[in-house]
């Protein structure tokens, strides 16, 4: 049984892969109430023997929930990530947010 793909786009160690998704999916967007995987905040994650590297946007550069959003990353992905790699959360702003990006899940929530 082949493992379900990540909803971004992730390199690294296979066994880490669900672990990751699992702990970004238990980060909420609070101006939206869903998931930032969900929303489509994940840009990409790679792992590295080193490091622990999260591409990550906000719906808006004016969001005012960033740190709060980027904190939570942290804390979630420290919970499940080998305590030997650093953690680095890298705020990008290309390509800009869409609600392209959004889950089939969240359309539904969002009613688009």
């Amino acid at each position: 049984m082949t493992e379900p793909k990540a909803p971004f786009p992730y390199e690294g160690p296979e066994a880490l892969r669900q672990p990751l998704v699992a702990a970004l999916t238990r980060v909420v967007d609070p101006e939206v109430a869903m998931s930032i995987v969900d929303v489509g905040l994940i840009y990409g994650v790679t792992v590295t023997a080193e490091k622990l590297h999260v591409r990550l946007t906000m719906t808006s550069a004016a969001c005012p929930v960033a740190d709060l959003i980027i904190d939570e990353v942290e804390t979630e992905l420290d919970r499940v990530a080998p305590p030997e790699l650093l953690i680095e959360v890298e705020l990008v702003w290309e390509p800009p947010w869409s609600a392209d990006r959004m889950s089939e899940r969240a359309r539904r929530f969002m009613q688009w």
